[in-house]
C-alpha cells in the first residue's frame, strides 16, 4: 500500500471510527434502557400478581374460617358466604373426605390450594383455602373448603391491574399449553416460545421486540403465568443510525482524499531525492514548497546531503584508520603470547582510535590490586614532585577501581585538584572494565549497549580514613574476588572537551581483545603447566625431567658447580595397592609427594618418573648435601605413617619407607642421562641393602683437571666429595678428594680415590647445619653465596615452592 493509501485509511479510521462507535453506542444505549425500563415494568406487574392473588387467598381464608366456626348451621352459614360473593363455593367434607355439604354452582376440578406449590394436573380452574373443622373439645370432625373459580375473566382482571399482558399456562411443565391469555394472536407463539427458555423469574426478549417474564407457582402464588410488554424502543432507530454512518464514510472518503494528495506530494519528491542519495548521488536536492514541516523537512535533508559529503572523506580516512590498527592487533595477538607486546599495541591501538593523550592497561592482581601492565603519556601527571613508578591501585578504589569491581564503564570530568590517591591528573576520563570472555563483567551481546557512570555517579563510597568500598559492601568486610581481568583507562581527549559514548563503545572493543590476549596467554601458561605436571602429585612429569636435567646439566657445567640427582622409589609399594586398592596408593603417593616438597628447596625440582618412582635435581649440591636430604626425606617418610581408607571404611594407617640412591654430576656422569642412570644404579644399590636407606653411586667419570679455587674450611674425613673445598686428605694414601685445592703439577682425584658413602655415615655437626631446606648444600664458588642456596644465572625453569 502507498503512502497515499495508508494516509487515506489512517483519517477513515479517525473519522469513520468515532461514528461508527457512536452510533453503536446510542443503540447499545437505546436498548440497554429499554430493557430496564420492560424488566421494571414487569417486576413491578409480578409484585401486583402476587398481591392481587394473596389477596384472594386471604378472602378465601376468611370465608373457609366463619363456616368452620359456626357451630350450628353450616350450610346457612355457607349460603351466606356465596351470597355475600366471599366464596364461589363452599364445600363441608369429614374425615374419610366424603362431602358433607356443598353449595350449589361449584367451580370444576382441578382446584389449586393457595397454599400449595406445586402445580396441578391439567388446567387450574379455581383457587382454594382449606381450614379444618373441629369441635368445641378440638377434635378434628373434617374440613370446610372455600373457592374461587379461576378463568378468563379472573386473568383479565390481573392484566388490568398489572397494565401487561397476561397468560395462564396449563402447567407448570407443559408452557405451550394456556389456558388463559390476554396475548393478541400474533405475538402469543412468540411469547410463549420466549418464556420455554426461561428457567425461574427471569426476563427475556423476543424476535419481535416484546419482553417477558414467567412468575409461580410459589407460596402464595400457586398460578403458572407469563406477564409480557412490549418494547418502548422508536420504530426505525437502526435505519437512521444506519444512514448517518454511511453518509459520514462518504463525507470522510472525499476529504481523505484531498488531504492524502496534498500531503503525500511532496513526499514522493523527498523518497526519489532520498533513492538518488542511496545510489550514491549526494548532489540530489529536493524543492521547498511550503513554510510547514514538510518544508522544513526538505531543507533540512538538503543540508544534510551538503553535510554529509564533506563526513564522507573523514570517515572513510578513520575507517581506514581503524583498520589499519585491528590488523596490526589481528596479527599481534595471532603471532605471539607476549602479553606485554600484545598489550602495548591494544593501548596504542585504542588511544589512536580515540585521540586521547594518555592511557594505561591495568591487570587485576591476586592481591585484588590493579596493577598498571602498560602506559603511555603518563608521565608528569602525577600529583607531587614525583609520581609512582607502577600505577597501583585497590579494586573499589577511585575511577578505575571501582570500574574494576562494578564492571560499569565510567567517563567524564575530573577536577585535577580532586584526582583519587595513585591516579594520575587529568581533566577528562574513560574507563571500560574487560573480563574473561563469558565469565562476569564481560561484555554483552550488544557491545557497548549497558549502562555507563559519568562524573560524579561513579558507584562507589567513600569511607572514613581515605578507605574506598564498593557500594552493597560493608567496610570491614574483605574485598571479594574481581569480577575484572583488569581496566582500559584513557585521559585529556584531543580536539573534544570529554569523551563520549562512541568512544566508550570503541573502547569496548579494544577490551574485549585485551580480555582474549590476556586469556590466550593464560590459557597457555596453564597448558603448558599441566602438559609438564604430574597430575595425582602436582610434581614435575617425566617429560619436564628429561628438559630440566639437560638444563641443569648445562648450567652446572657453564659455572663450574655441581648437581645431585636423587633417585627415589617406594619399598614394597605394591602391597600397599594390593592390600588397600588403588585409591589408598594414590592417597600414600600424593602424601609422600607433599612430604618431599616440605623438605627441598625453592630451587630443587622434584618429578614423579613414574609409579612409584621419583626424581630430584638439587642444584649446586654435592654428594655430602644430597647424603643429608637423602638422610631427612628418609626419616620424613619413614617416622609418620599415612591414614589411608581401606576399600572405602575407616582410616587406616599406613608405614611406608623409601629407597634412594644419588648420583652427583661431574662426578659420577658426564650428562643427564647418564647421571640420572648413575643414580637408579645407586637406587637399585639401595634396594639391595634391605631398603629404607640411600646408596651413592659408585660410577666414575675420566679424570679432569679442575681450575684452582680458593681453599674453604676442611671437609670431614667421611668420603663424600665436596664442591669448591679444599679439604684435608683422609687417607693420604689416596690423594685429595674432588674439590680439594691442587698443586699446578697436581692431577685432580676422581671418584675412585673415594670410597661409597653408606646411609647414616654423614657428619652430625655438618648435617645438623644444613638441615634447613634452603641452607646451601654446596660450598663456596666463584660469584655465589655461601649462605642462600640457590642463586644462579642464565634462565630459570618454572620451580615448586614449598607446599604446591
Amino acid at each position: 500500500m502507498t503512502l497515499r493509501g495508508r494516509l487515506t485509511a489512517a483519517f477513515l479510521a479517525v473519522v469513520l471510527g468515532p461514528v461508527l462507535l457512536g452510533a453503536l453506542f446510542v443503540a447499545a444505549t437505546a436498548h440497554s434502557v429499554d430493557r430496564t425500563r420492560s424488566a421494571e415494568r414487569l417486576a413491578v406487574a409480578a409484585a401486583t400478581v402476587r398481591t392481587s392473588v394473596d389477596a384472594l387467598c386471604q378472602q378465601l381464608r376468611a370465608a373457609a374460617d366463619a363456616v368452620a366456626l359456626t357451630a350450628g348451621d353450616r350450610a346457612g352459614a355457607a349460603g351466606q358466604v356465596v351470597s355475600r360473593g366471599l366464596a364461589a363455593a363452599v364445600v363441608v367434607s369429614d374425615m374419610g373426605g366424603r362431602i358433607t355439604y356443598s353449595t350449589p354452582g361449584a367451580p370444576p376440578t382441578p382446584w389449586q390450594e393457595c397454599a400449595g406449590t406445586a402445580p396441578a394436573a391439567g388446567p387450574v380452574r379455581a383457587l382454594t383455602v382449606r381450614v379444618g373443622l373441629r369441635d368445641r373439645a378440638g377434635t378434628t370432625l373434617g374440613a370446610v373448603t372455600a373457592a374461587q373459580p379461576v378463568d378468563p375473566a379472573f386473568v383479565a382482571r390481573l392484566a388490568a391491574v398489572t397494565g401487561v399482558a397476561v397468560t395462564l399456562l396449563d402447567d407448570d411443565v407443559g408452557s405451550a399449553r394456556v389456558t388463559h391469555t390476554t396475548e393478541a394472536q400474533e405475538v402469543r407463539d412468540a411469547v410463549l416460545a420466549a418464556a420455554g427458555t426461561l428457567d425461574g423469574e427471569q426476563v427475556t426478549e423476543t424476535v419481535d421486540g416484546r419482553y417477558v417474564r414467567r412468575i409461580g407457582p410459589s407460596s402464595g402464588q400457586p398460578l403458572p403465568l407469563v406477564l409480557s410488554v412490549p418494547s418502548d424502543q422508536p420504530p426505525g432507530l437502526h435505519t437512521v443510525l444506519v444512514g448517518a454512518v454511511v453518509l459520514a464514510a462518504l463525507l470522510a472518503v472525499l476529504a481523505a482524499w484531498r488531504l492524502a494528495r496534498v500531503t503525500t506530494r511532496p513526499l514522493v519528491e523527498l523518497a526519489a531525492a532520498v533513492d538518488r542519495v542511496a545510489d550514491g548521488d549526494l548532489s540530489a536536492r529536493v524543492p521547498v514548497r511550503t513554510r510547514d514541516e514538510l518544508g522544513r523537512l526538505a531543507g533540512a535533508f538538503n543540508r544534510m546531503t551538503r553535510e554529509t559529503g564533506s563526513y564522507v572523506a573523514a570517515l572513510t580516512s578513520s575507517r581506514d584508520q581503524l583498520r589499519g590498527h585491528l590488523a596490526v592487533l589481528g596479527d599481534t595477538l595471532a603471532s605471539t603470547h607476549d602479553l606485554q607486546r600484545i598489550l602495548r599495541v591494544i593501548l596504542n591501538s585504542a588511544i589512536a582510535a580515540t585521540g586521547a593523550r594518555a592511557g594505561a592497561l591495568l591487570l587485576v592482581d591476586p592481591g585484588g590490586v590493579l596493577v598498571a601492565r602498560c602506559t603511555d603519556g603518563l608521565d608528569g601527571r602525577w600529583p607531587g614532585d614525583g609520581g609512582p613508578t607502577t600505577l597501583r591501585v585497590p579494586v573499589g578504589s577511585g575511577v578505575v577501581g571501582a570500574v574494576a569491581a562494578t564492571g560499569v564503564p565510567q567517563r567524564g570530568r575530573m577536577d585535577p585538584a580532586d584526582v583519587p590517591p595513585g591516579e594520575p591528573r587529568c581533566r577528562t576520563y574513560v574507563a571500560v572494565p574487560f573480563a574473561a570472555p563469558g565469565g562476569p563483567g564481560g561484555p554483552g551481546p550488544a557491545e557497548g549497549s549497558g549502562p555507563v557512570a559519568s562524573g560524579d555517579d561513579a558507584p562507589t563510597v567513600e569511607l572514613p580514613a581515605g578507605v574506598v568500598a564498593v557500594v552493597g559492601r560493608a567496610a570491614g568486610d574483605p574485598a571479594p574476588p574481581a569480577a575484572a581481568l583488569g581496566v582500559l583507562a584513557l585521559y585529556d581527549r584531543l580536539g573534544t572537551d570529554e569523551f563520549d559514548d562512541d568512544d566508550v563503545v570503541t573502547l569496548r572493543t579494544f577490551a574485549s581483545h585485551a580480555a582474549v590476549a590476556v586469556e590466550n596467554v593464560r590459557m597457555h601458561e596453564e597448558a603448558q603447566r599441566l602438559s609438564l605436571t604430574d597430575p595425582l602429585t602436582g610434581l614435575w612429569n617425566y617429560r619436564y625431567l628429561r628438559e630440566s636435567i639437560r638444563r641443569e646439566v648445562e648450567r652446572a657445567s657453564r659455572f663450574g658447580r655441581m648437581l645431585s640427582v636423587l633417585a627415589l622409589d617406594l619399598d614394597r609399594f605394591k602391597d600397599v595397592n594390593d592390600t588397600y586398592g588403588h585409591a589408598a596408593g594414590d592417597t600414600v603417593l600424593a602424601e609422600f609427594a607433599r612430604r618431599v616438597r616440605g623438605e627441598i628447596r625453592e630451587v630443587d625440582l622434584a618429578f614423579r618418573q613414574g609409579g612409584e618412582e621419583f626424581v630430584l635435581l638439587l642444584p649446586e649440591t654435592d654428594a655430602r648435601g644430597a647424603a643429608i636430604v637423602a638422610e631427612r626425606l628418609g626419616a620424613a617418610i619413614r617416622d609418620t605413617s599415612i591414614a589411608v581408607d581401606a576399600h572405602g571404611g575407616s582410616p587406616v594407617p599406613v608405614r611406608v619407607t623409601v629407597s634412594i640412591g644419588i648420583a652427583v654430576y661431574p662426578d659420577h656422569a658426564g650428562t643427564g642421562q647418564e647421571v640420572l642412570d648413575a643414580a637408579d644404579d645407586a637406587l637399585y644399590a639401595a634396594k639391595a641393602a634391605g631398603r629404607d636407606t640411600y646408596r651413592l653411586s659408585s660410577r666414575c667419570t675420566p679424570a679432569v683437571r679442575e681450575l684452582p679455587v680458593p681453599a674453604g674450611a676442611v671437609s670431614p674425613a667421611d668420603g663424600l666429595p665436596r664442591a669448591g673445598r679444599a679439604v684435608a686428605p683422609a687417607r693420604p694414601e689416596a690423594g685429595a678428594t674432588v674439590g680439594e685445592a691442587p698443586s699446578p703439577a697436581a692431577p685432580a682425584a676422581t671418584c675412585a680415590d673415594a670410597a661409597p658413602a653408606e646411609a647414616g655415615s654423614a657428619d652430625g655437626q655438618l648435617g645438623t647445619a644444613l638441615t634447613g631446606p634452603d641452607v646451601a648444600r654446596a660450598g663456596p664458588g666463584p660469584g655465589r653465596p655461601t649462605a642462600a642456596g640457590g642463586a644462579s644465572s642464565g634462565p630459570h625453569p618454572p620451580r615448586q615452592s614449598r607446599g604446591r
